[in-house]
């Protein structure tokens, strides 16, 4: 579990380098059937951006922890970059499109952190 918690400090880390902002972690252990153990959630504000984000998430799990992503999609147009750490999944939005998606109400039932992201 530590181990698990320690991961999504990575990412959320690698998120706050580039300035994500808006970002939420939902911890999905108590959700049966959920697919994951985390969701951590960020705004990009631009495509830029969301790929600078999802690199630095890359970069600082590798460095801090050893681990690379299962997969990565949507990098083709970065408006939506979904990453699967098996245990976390990172999901990088642009804001239009992240409002439209609306995750964090997808799964109301988790225990939803927001991380302050005052730069």
């Amino acid at each position: 579990m530590e181990e698990i918690r320690k991961l999504v400090e990575s990412i959320t880390k690698g998120i706050q380098e580039k300035k994500g902002e808006n970002i939420v972690v939902a911890d999905l252990g108590n959700i049966e059937g959920a697919i994951c153990r985390y969701f951590v959630i960020c705004t990009g504000n631009s495509p830029a951006q969301v790929e600078a984000i999802t690199e630095s998430i890359t970069d600082v799990v590798r460095i801090d922890r050893g681990e690379k992503p299962v997969k990565v999609v949507g990098l083709e147009n970065c408006q939506w970059v979904a990453m699967d750490y098996t245990d976390a999944m990172v999901h990088v939005f642009l804001p239009d499109v992240r409002e439209y998606y609306d995750l964090e109400h997808l799964w109301e039932d988790a225990t939803i952190e927001k991380l302050n992201t005052d730069y």
